[in-house]
């Protein structure tokens, strides 16, 4: 079991990826506690504290009971019973604030070091795991608040921190709006100011500048009644000076020496930085968990791996490449990406060489043994700050010898599967998106006006679509084309059962394509696996029972299991108590297209022959797709 506790923003639950509905304020606030104290017995006293503003009332020791048992549910025996209290027993990374601390610390502790875009990144990743006021959602006037307000001046410092680094290394126009936004919320802090007049000086913009000053002054004396520090002050009169000390000035540093410090050469002597990332999905919403979690893992400790899984159609790609983009100032030395398209042919030797040559290795000078190939890899890669992104993988097997030996390199791998061999790394799961980040991406797509002239189609549709942004991105490429058609009209046609598949592709953009593909994949490899999917997709009430499926397919009961169990980790099937598997709504239509019939003979309807890859398509669709 996974658990995933959220106290930077929302307090959040999610065991194995799924968010655990926890209801009343009261029972975060206990979660809260036992969080904040992991590892650590808490007595009831103390966790009364920590929930109940004021004086305690005498039902509490049976709320705190009822609210750990209602917890317990949920995680099991990760909660752990004391004499007079309870003890929250957590693993590393399962506690957003805990890898916050981590990252801020191994930040500061390297800011002296010669390699200040890593710095950065930390910070970057550290600041990546918040999404709103610390400890949001749960009760106020608590003994919890301490923790809350230290957090969120932790936040503050370190966004300041990031500032500073950024300003060093010369990105002084990039911090502008931040700033801005920073100080809007927290007009007092001064270091604050100092740096935004230090950015906007470095950007040629002196009376801004000298403005920003007077607006910090004004800041500090309406709500203080104070004047500004020695510090701020004595940067506003080197402004005033023109004092050359305040320009930046690129740092001089032999490249040999940082080569020899941080990197080791490649074999041949030469070194490419490859800049393979796909562009950065404009369209991109919610997922703020998700993002912050695969930036702080490819920012971590070694071994740096993220491996971000799902449902197909889940946003994976587009998650991990946006991450990628996030992180990639980083990774001075590239970012490799290779797409390997769910085949579960490719064996982990050729994915190598695929590297190998986009760092610059001729095909003629790859090695042609697999342990070769692999050692070679792990010398060009040896302390090098260069980050690989591999998609489409189905099993270890293949991205296995990319996994870093050492600090300096990371690793993203895009899977359906979990890929629990592997070992050390950090999953991130992308399920389906909720009805506020469905619509909102709707309406990057679509326009929000379509969208807020029938909100009874809008609910519908994000309904049918499951929330797979896949299949949100087809409906909304749909609306976008046609500006004539309505919301009711497209709910009509995607709500067709028999021809939804049909509906949910819109040009290069397809769910039965990616669903084909994910279960191509399954079914190589397991053939037990593939008919399970078909005999769901033909069952009348869409459950299955393992034992009545092992009598049916004439195999044991065991081998079904094992079958059903590979089929919930790509996310095929899920497991619907009381023992019962069913496919997710757009896999069961995907299966059930499996299970019909043969299809009827292609008809020629005044000269068109109309069809749809192996399936017939209603003679009229190629007509509707263009009123």
């Amino acid at each position: 079991m996974t658990i995933d506790i959220r106290l930077l923003g929302t307090v959040e639950l999610r065991v194995d990826g799924q968010l655990v509905t926890m209801g009343a304020a009261k029972r975060r606030a206990v979660l809260a506690g036992l969080a904040l104290e992991a590892n650590r017995p808490v007595s009831l006293d103390r966790l009364s504290q920590m929930v109940w503003a004021g004086p305690t009332p005498a039902s509490a020791v049976a709320n705190l009971r009822s609210h750990v048992a209602g917890l317990r549910r949920a995680v099991g025996d990760r909660i752990v019973a004391h004499p007079g209290g309870y003890e929250l027993r957590l693993a590393g990374g399962e506690l957003d604030v805990t890898e916050f601390l981590r990252l801020a610390r191994d930040a500061r502790a390297g800011r002296d070091s010669a390699d200040p875009m890593a710095v950065i990144g930390r910070l970057a990743a550290a600041l990546a795991q918040w999404h709103g006021p610390a400890g949001d959602g749960v009760p106020r006037s608590t003994s919890l608040d301490n923790r809350w307000a230290t957090l969120d001046e932790q936040r503050l410092q370190i966004f300041e921190d990031l500032a500073d680094a950024r300003l060093t290394v010369g990105e002084h126009a990039g911090l502008l709006a931040g700033l801005r936004e920073h100080l809007a919320a927290h007009p007092l802090r001064e270091r604050a100011w100092g740096q935004l007049m230090l950015a906007l000086y470095r950007c040629g913009d002196t009376p801004a500048a000298l403005s920003a000053y007077r607006s910090a002054r004004d800041s500090l004396y309406d709500q203080l009644g104070i004047e500004p520090g020695s510090e701020l002050a004595t940067l506003h009169r080197a402004m005033l000076d023109r004092s050359p000390e305040l320009s930046w000035v690129p740092p001089v540093v032999a490249e040999p020496v940082v080569v020899a410090q941080h990197r080791v050469p490649a074999v041949d002597g030469s070194w490419v930085a490859p800049r393979e990332l796909p562009a950065d999905l404009v369209a991109f919403v919610g997922r703020t968990r998700e993002l912050a979690d695969v930036v702080a893992a490819v920012t971590g400790p070694t071994p740096a791996v993220a491996v971000v899984c799902g449902p197909a159609g889940g946003g994976k790609s587009a998650l991990a490449v946006r991450a990628a983009h996030t992180v990639a100032a980083a990774f001075p030395d590239g970012q490799v990406y290779v797409d390997l398209g769910y085949q579960t042919d490719m064996p982990a030797e050729e994915v190598v060489a695929r590297v190998l040559r986009s760092l610059g290795v001729a095909a003629a000078d790859v090695p042609q043994h697999p342990e070769e190939r692999a050692g070679r890899l792990r010398s060009r890669l040896a302390g090098r700050r260069l980050l690989l992104v591999v998609d489409g993988v189905t099993h270890a097997a293949q991205v296995r010898p990319l996994v870093p030996a050492g600090p300096g390199p990371a690793l993203v791998v895009v899977a359906q599967r979990q890929l629990r061999s592997l070992d050390g790394v950090r999953r991130i799961m992308t399920g389906a998106l909720g009805d506020a980040d469905g619509r909102a991406l709707l309406g990057a797509l679509a326009g929000s006006e379509r969208l807020d002239a029938d909100p009874a189609a809008t609910r519908e549709l994000l309904r049918l679509c499951t929330g797979l942004p896949l299949a949100l991105r087809v409906a909304g490429a749909r609306l976008a084309g046609r500006p004539a058609l309505s919301m009711d009209r497209l709910v009509a046609q995607i709500g067709d059962g028999r021809r939804r598949l049909d509906w949910l592709a819109h040009g290069d953009l397809s769910m039965r394509d990616r669903l084909a593909t994910g279960f191509a994949a399954v079914r190589s490899e397991d053939e037990v696996a593939g008919r399970l999917i078909e005999l769901l997709g033909g069952a009348p009430d869409g459950q299955l029972l393992p034992d009545s499926a092992a009598a049916r397919l004439g195999v044991t009961a065991e081998r079904v299991w094992r079958a059903l169990e590979e089929l919930i980790d790509t996310h095929l099937v899920y497991l619907d108590e009381p023992a019962g598997y069913r496919l997710p709504a757009l896999v069961r239509e995907y299966a059930a297209e499996l299970t019909a019939l043969p299809p009827v003979p292609r008809q020629l309807i005044n000269g068109w022959r109309v069809t749809t890859g192996d399936r017939e398509r209603p003679a009229f669709q190629g007509v509707l797709e263009h009123l």
